[in-house]
């Protein structure tokens, strides 16, 4: 007998708000978004995290803050 546990992480977009500053790659206006992410196993929530994650509007790349 093989039992087989799914374990997976869920992100999704709360809001976006404009940040200040500007792209370094392509020079376009940065993004914040608050994303909620979840994490579950066997599909029961196990726990949920905020996370503010920034985005150029222009190129999508992901900044990260240094």
């Amino acid at each position: 007998m093989c039992l087989v546990f799914v374990c997976d992480e869920d992100e999704r977009v709360i809001s976006r708000q404009p940040a200040p500053g500007a792209c370094p790659y392509c020079g376009g206006m940065v993004q914040a978004a608050d994303v909620q992410s979840q994490w579950r196993f066997c599909f029961l929530p196990l726990y949920f995290k905020t996370k503010r994650k920034y985005f150029c509007s222009l190129c999508t790349r992901r900044l990260v803050v240094q």
